[in-house]
């Protein structure tokens, strides 16, 4: 299909969340939706000025601000020279395709997933892994998680939830067909409240019971930032890696890696000059 005519085609990108206000497109913020659009606009695939979308286009899911994702999936009808190196070509840094798959005329990125992953790093100081698993079981399985999103509909989920430790994190694994608003963040909030001792396992049974809770026993949502939407699941569609673009999103993300590295070597420096400083005043 050299000859330009277009096809449904399935990219996988991976974004850092942080510089975004969320995936989907919004007035006068930058998102990563806009991004892709952006950079479908530039290569002549479709008129942002014309069209509301591009063609045939869906979008795995619709994370929030400051949510990064290894396996975002969107779908766009497409000539065959699109490829995730052709993407990247007009995507910025933080935003990087990496792999493709043909997919059929009628396929949406939304409906046709049929389970989603997201990985929440918790910084594990001060938090038991046995009081944290012992939460995760109670989690997992079939609920109603009215007290745990915004969402006052499709609240009945049936989630795979497991935790398990890699140095100083505690790695919160969550894994369901979809998610209602803001789930996954509260369940790291629960995980981390029962783990740091600062709430019971009762207290989980009882988010997870038709009454309401709200107020102080309420569950706010976990920071954003440690939250990776990590794999999606579509079945007969085969993924093919770019290994240009692989490479290119390799080096960018390892890069950052970098750099937030040596950043919190600096913070703390920081903290432990100050920390210095008062324990010279009090001597």
């Amino acid at each position: 299909m050299s000859d330009g005519t277009e096809r449904v085609r399935a990219f996988r990108v991976a974004y850092d969340g942080r510089p975004f206000h969320g995936f989907q497109r919004q007035p006068s913020v930058p998102t990563v939706e806009d991004a892709i659009f952006d950079a479908v606009d530039a290569l002549g695939i479709f008129d942002r000025t014309a069209q509301h979308r591009p063609p045939s286009y869906a979008a795995a899911g619709r994370t929030d601000a400051g949510v990064s994702a290894l396996a975002q999936t969107v779908a766009v009808a497409c000539p065959d020279w699109c490829t995730p190196r052709a993407l990247n070509s007009e995507l910025p840094a933080g935003v990087r395709a990496w792999a493709a798959a043909d997919a059929p005329s009628d396929f949406h990125a939304t409906h046709d997933a049929v389970r989603r992953e997201y990985v929440y790093d918790l910084y594990a100081p001060g938090l038991d892994d046995d009081r944290a698993a012992a939460a995760a079981a109670i989690l997992e399985g079939e609920h109603d998680f009215h007290n745990l999103t915004l969402d006052d509909s499709g609240t009945v989920r049936d989630v795979s939830v497991r935790v398990e430790r890699d140095g100083a994190f505690l790695v919160l694994h969550v894994a369901a067909g979809g998610f209602p608003r803001e789930l996954v963040r509260r369940l790291a909030s629960v995980v981390r409240g029962v783990a740091s001792g600062d709430r019971t396992l009762d207290s989980v049974r009882r988010l997870l019971g038709p009454d309401p809770v709200d107020g102080p026993a309420g569950v706010p949502s976990a920071p954003p930032e440690p939250l990776l939407l990590a794999d999606v699941a579509y079945p007969g569609l085969d993924f093919e890696r770019d290994p240009q673009a692989a490479t290119s999103a390799a080096g960018v993300f390892g890069a950052r890696r970098r750099d937030g590295l040596a950043r919190a070597r600096v913070a703390g420096r920081i903290a432990a000059g100050v920390d210095a400083a008062a324990d010279r005043s009090e001597s």
